[in-house]
Formats: C-alpha cells, structure tokens, sequence
C-alpha cells in the first residue's frame, strides 16, 4: 500500500505546476481521506494553504498573488512531500512545520509536546480583563502544565511585571518550552520548573495559576483521531474521567495562592463531571471563543 501511494503522489505531482495546482490537488487529498483538523487549522483548504505556503517561505497571510504562481520542481518535490506526509501518516501540520500560533505569538513545537491550543492564551490577551482589574499589580503567575511554555509567554506579556514559574513533569517538554522562551528572550522573568505539578515549589505563592492539565477521560483517549497519538499521552489522558490533575489542583492551590490570588484551569468538556464532583465550589466559567464550558476561575478563598 505504502508503494501504491508513493506512485500516486510521484504521478501526480507531473501533472501540478502552480501553487493552485498543488493547493487543489491538497484540499482533495485531505478530504478524500478524512484527515482530522484540530491543531491549528478547522478544514482542508485553510491547512492546505498554510502547509503549501509555509513551505515555500511565503507570507501565510497572502495567497492570492501568488495562485498562478509556476514552481520549480525542487519546490513541487517540497510540496509534495509534505502534503504526503500529512495524508500517510496523519501528523499533525504542526509538527511538520515545528510551528504553532496563539493570536499573534508563534512557538516552536515537535512531538515532546502537545500543539499549543489553549482558550487560556484568549484570556491572556486580554490580561484576564476584567477578572484582574490591575494586570500591573500582578507580580508572580505560575503556569502549571506548561508544555511549550506558550501560556508561560503569554503571561509574561499580559503582565509586564510578574516572574512567571514554568513548571511541567516532562524533561523534554521543558527543552521545547527553554528554545521558546530563550525565542522571546524572557530567560530572565519565566523560569522553567520540572516538577509534578506543586510538588517541587516549596510553598512559593503566585497571584495567578493558571493551568491547561491533561483532562481527556478514557473512553475520549481510546477514540481520538490518529492525529492525536503523535502527541504525548502524559499531557493528554487524565484518569477514567479525565479529572485526575484537575483535583490535584483544586486540593493544594490554596496554599500556592496570595491572599487575593486566581485560580484558572482549563478542563475540556468535563464542566457537568466537575461541578457534580465539587457541588460547594463557586466556580466562574470564564467565556471564551466556544462558549463557556471550558475554563473555570476561582478565589483563593472560594478554595479555603
């Protein structure tokens, strides 16, 4: 089968020349066979166009020039191969372009972390407004998860004079995580953290937690698209209902929390579960661009 495809690509690429060419002949290839967009993209054309435009060091915001544009035949190898790789092995376009976005801010990735795709990063560019009324005043954030270290960033941007801790289990995720801060040169205000989540920071207390922990339950993990198995499984299952790093959280927040200090967590689609499993807590579901079922807030004392 790998032969036949191999075949099928090498044919077809004689017959594109153009970037419409190559553009088409994606969009169909990753229709035909059902790839799953998740990561960045929402659809076919939109991943085509950016693998496509990635690849030829084009501006991603600007297709239109450069449709009728004819390519050389290293650039159609280029193109090819990438496109290819996509359909055959379903890896995330992401990873094969070691590059992700939140709003505006671009983080280097590969497959020791997940792809950036936090609704937190919305709220941060917005300086969590108008849940935190003096982003100035906000002197330390830890960011518990950090993977990439892109809500990390994020937050040392949203609030100029905050030393932001970074911490994450995974050794090889915090490599990631140093190449993208070293990228944004902030080696001075996020520090990288290895640790199970509070277990290594010695009572440091934070005005912000913020934290995207793993939270897809079992019976999800067991039926993810093939595109999610290029990811790690530590940042991605948490537990039979997914809220395992969740309650941890919940259970030793308190005392990492200044007296005024914020709590907020992303948990998927676990907002029933979570409210069934702690019916005295107040929490805020914070809204965001899919509604608000997916990021929780809550006080220092709401935990006491």
């Amino acid at each position: 089968m790998t032969m036949q495809m191999n075949n099928y690509f090498s044919g077809a690429a004689h017959n594109l020349h153009t970037v419409r060419d190559f553009l088409r002949f994606a969009v169909s290839r990753f229709n035909q066979t059902q790839l799953f967009f998740g990561h960045g993209s929402s659809n076919a054309y939109d991943e085509a166009a950016y693998l496509i435009l990635h690849t030829l060091h084009l501006p991603l915001d600007r297709l239109e020039p450069f449709l009728d544009a004819r390519m050389t035949d290293m650039e159609c190898a280029e193109v090819m191969s990438i496109i290819q790789r996509r359909v055959e092995q379903r890896i995330p376009a992401a990873y094969l372009t070691h590059e992700a976005f939140l709003g505006e801010f671009s983080f280097y990735v590969d497959e020791r972390v997940i792809v950036p795709r936090s609704f937190i990063a919305e709220l941060l560019l917005e300086q969590l407004a108008p849940w935190i009324a003096e982003p100035e005043q906000v002197g330390s954030v830890l960011d518990l998860c950090t993977g990439s270290g892109c809500l990390a960033i994020l937050a040392a941007h949203a609030f100029p004079n905050a030393s932001v801790d970074a911490v994450d289990l995974s050794p090889d995720a915090l490599s990631v995580a140093e190449r993208n801060v070293t990228d944004y040169n902030l080696q001075d205000r996020v520090h990288l953290i290895e640790s199970d989540l509070f277990d290594k920071l010695n009572g440091n207390q934070y005005d912000l937690i913020i934290s995207n922990p793993p939270y897809v339950d079992a019976a999800s993990v067991a039926g993810l698209p093939q595109e999610y198995l290029h990811e790690p499984k530590l940042a991605l299952g948490s537990g039979n209902d997914g809220l395992d790093a969740t309650r941890i959280i919940l259970k030793h927040a308190a005392q990492h929390l200044t007296e005024n200090g914020v709590l907020v967590v992303e948990i998927g689609h676990n907002r029933e579960v979570l409210e069934a499993a702690y019916p005295d807590l107040p929490f805020t579901w914070l809204d965001v661009s899919a509604g608000d079922q997916y990021v929780f807030m809550l006080h220092r004392n709401d935990l006491i």
